[in-house]
């Protein structure tokens, strides 16, 4: 052990000694691991803003949503008190123990916002249960926000609608929707919130109470649209997805499990009566766009396998010259004593500790780099609003992700160092020690 702690420490005193050799080697680890580093994180970030936007707009890790087919074949998002009672029980029964429990009511495109002569016909409405919801309104950003937002009366819009009504915090708007019969239904509702979301989930939808909307709607206080399920760890969700359905009576009327949204709009638009219910993850809804985040995936790591090769061969390059320049100190070393074993140690040593300097200087280039891209604006890409947080392009830095980069990225230059070294240790003494060509 002593002598193991003695060659690691010789191997780190010959770096310093050497170290102007290993600049140009130095240079290529740290811009390769900076920009896998920059674009997997941001990638990371990427996804991680789509499925929370996804998350708030859904309400949920595992969403149990219900339709209700109406006389003129059209659905309406709904759950009586018979399907929420059996799904509730069912999860109980299936042990998925969520972190959160969440009842909304949503409402579809044939409902319109009124204020001083200007309209606007929205693509959602949120009843929410404010209290219980607290925890997603306090990630959300907030162009201006009242201290008593959850109130029967309150009203959040986004910042696109407010903008396009002329409304501001304090005033008064009117709500209009289709009830369940088919019937025009209006309230007066306070602006108490503006919420910042021009991305596709949120750019024309509103936020109102549960029973304010089960009220407009027709709908008894008791039923909703959807329950809602966070966890703790939402990768669990597909598999507590299949547990649920498992266990859910046979007196509901229970949709098939679909996989992603071309499945979801089928099974939607089937031919079937009355009540059904379909339970869905957050992945399904986000299959195009998991889909497009997978083949950048794809992109990163074909880009990262190709400056691994650049690192590789400019790294064997290198290090082959900096071991041809040594090649009369490691005859000296062999002669006094030192075996092979000693050897490998010692010039692995250098390089392992140069990677990990490269890769704490790579991390720390690509936080700034990812900081400097946050100020970056992408208003001239459409839709582009979904992968942002906080109208940021956000990075997130997962630690299995950083594992993954820093181990493939120090596998490499070992098993780089490690082939040259051998080379070395094979070659004749008297040859190491007439300084001749490795």
């Amino acid at each position: 052990m002593e002598n193991l702690i003695a060659n690691i420490k010789l191997g780190i005193k010959y770096l310093c000694r050497y170290r102007r050799r290993y600049y140009f080697l130095l240079a290529a680890l740290i811009f390769g691991f900076t920009v896998v580093t920059f674009i997997t994180s941001t990638k990371d970030g990427m996804y991680d803003s789509v499925y929370f936007a996804a998350q708030s707009h859904y309400a949920g890790d595992i969403i149990v949503m219900g339709y209700e087919r109406l006389p003129n074949n059209k659905n309406m998002h709904k759950l009586r008190r018979n399907e929420i009672d059996s799904i509730l029980a069912a999860a109980h029964a299936a042990e998925l123990n969520p972190q959160h429990t969440v009842f909304r009511t949503y409402h579809g495109s044939d409902s319109f916002v009124y204020f001083n002569g200007n309209v606007v016909q929205l693509k959602n409405i949120a009843g929410c249960d404010w209290e219980n919801e607290m925890f997603m309104f306090n990630k959300m950003t907030f162009e201006q926000l009242q201290q008593n937002f959850a109130d029967e009366n309150g009203i959040i819009l986004s910042v696109p609608i407010a903008e396009r009504l002329g409304a501001k915090i304090g005033d008064n708007i009117i709500l209009e929707v289709n009830t369940q019969t088919g019937q025009k239904n209006t309230a007066s509702f306070i602006v108490t919130g503006i919420v910042r979301d021009a991305s596709i989930f949120g750019f024309y939808k509103v936020y109102v109470s549960r029973l304010s909307l089960n009220s407009l709607l027709l709908y008894e206080d008791n039923e909703c649209s959807s329950i809602g399920f966070f966890f703790e760890d939402p990768s669990v969700s597909e598999k507590k997805r299949l547990e649920l359905q498992r266990f859910i009576p046979e007196n509901v009327q229970l949709g098939p499990i679909v996989y992603d949204r071309d499945g979801l709009v089928r099974e939607r638009e089937g031919n079937w009566e009355g009540l059904r219910v379909f339970l869905y993850t957050l992945p399904i809804y986000l299959s195009e766009v998991s889909d497009l985040l997978d083949a950048m995936n794809i992109i990163t790591y074909l880009l990262f396998a190709m400056m691994l090769i650049t690192i590789l061969v400019s790294a064997g390059v290198t290090y082959r010259l900096i071991l041809n320049e040594r090649s009369r100190e490691i005859g000296v070393i062999r002669t006094i004593g030192f075996n092979s074993m000693d050897l490998y140690i010692i010039l692995l040593t250098e390089i392992i500790v140069l990677g990990i300097i490269a890769i704490i200087a790579g991390f720390v280039l690509s936080c700034i780099l990812s900081w400097a891209a946050s100020f970056l604006s992408f208003s001239w890409f459409p839709g582009f609003e979904i992968f942002l947080k906080g109208e940021k392009l956000m990075p997130m830095y997962l630690p299995q992700t950083i594992t993954g980069n820093v181990f493939i990225l120090l596998f490499v230059i070992i098993m780089m160092a490690y082939f040259h070294t051998k080379r070395v240790i094979k070659q004749e003494l008297p040859s190491l020690l007439a300084g001749d060509p490795l």
